[in-house]
């Protein structure tokens, strides 16, 4: 049974593990989502003669009429971003830096107070799921308590449980919000196109880590519970049928004891009984004696 449940704790605090690293790692990243933004070419200079709009010498004289052949996509650049919960981070169409930022700030005014709801959910996610990390690995080290141990599973049990819930909402929160943000963000942010990246993969993944544990954690419970009657109620039973044999074996040896007891009595009363007492002589009359035979004759 010990090695059993150690086994099962094991596996609990392994599964809770993996999923406070990839809530902790997905929550202090920013590649929630990816993709591009299409935003217009600059205009070459000397400094820049590619990926640029070059409208002529003469471009300085108000003048001059200038054309450029350009049309449709090839007047704009597509550069790379990356979105967290935190930061927007994208390319620098001017050198090789990114510019990151606050997608608190992007969100439109509508959706700020669900997010806000979705960053806090997110830090009670992580701290319950810490709490029940905690409260697993207590566990692990008191096994030979089973008392102890079956609170422990129990607490650990509903902060893991409580947790997976709660980041379920943050996660589903925050893809709403950044799905509005894309329609009605500000038109120098707005993707072009974007996927889900590997941060959100991870939530989902600590999410589903999360679950795994609580099961599990509910299963060790149950499994310890279920176990620890089967042996109190096996113990009771071996305890009764001892106590019956007792009984049985006091009772048998005190009727042994009456009946040996009555048959030592018995015997020495028959024994009394037939024995004549002898009447003395002297106090036999011979003439009553021979009345009697008299009487008797006739």
């Amino acid at each position: 049974m010990k090695t059993t449940r150690r086994c099962r704790s094991l596996l609990s605090i392994s599964l809770n593990f993996f999923a406070l690293f990839f809530s902790i790692t997905a929550f202090i990243t920013t590649y929630w989502c990816v993709g591009t933004q299409r935003v217009p070419k600059p205009k070459c200079s000397k400094l820049r003669t590619h990926q640029c709009i070059d409208y002529g010498v003469n471009e300085t004289d108000p003048n001059k009429v200038v054309y450029s052949w350009e049309t449709g996509d090839d007047r704009f650049l597509f550069r790379q971003f990356h979105t967290g919960i935190w930061y927007s981070c994208e390319e620098n169409i001017h050198d090789e830096s990114e510019m990151c930022r606050s997608f608190i700030d992007l969100a439109p005014a509508s959706e700020k107070g669900m997010l806000w709801l979705s960053l806090v959910s997110e830090m009670l996610y992580i701290i319950l799921l810490l709490v029940g990390f905690s409260l697993m690995c207590l566990d692990l080290v008191l096994s030979s308590n089973v008392i102890d141990g079956l609170k422990l599973n129990a607490f650990a049990a509903i902060f893991t449980v409580l947790s997976g819930l709660l980041g379920m909402v943050a996660h589903v929160m925050y893809t709403q919000v950044f799905q509005v943000t894309v329609s009605l963000g500000p038109p120098d942010w707005r993707p072009y196109n974007w996927v889900y990246g590997w941060s959100f993969c991870m939530a989902w993944a600590s999410f589903t880590c999360c679950m795994g544990a609580s099961v599990t954690t509910l299963n060790s419970y149950t499994k310890t519970v279920i176990e620890f009657r089967h042996k109190r109620k096996t113990f009771e039973q071996s305890i009764r049928e001892e106590n019956a044999r007792e009984a049985f074996g006091y009772y048998r040896e005190r009727s042994m004891q009456s009946i040996s007891k009555s048959v030592e009595v018995y015997p020495s009363q028959s024994l009394k009984s037939s024995r004549k007492t002898p009447i003395p002589a002297d106090s036999l009359d011979l003439s009553d004696i021979a009345g009697s035979l008299g009487e008797e004759q006739c």
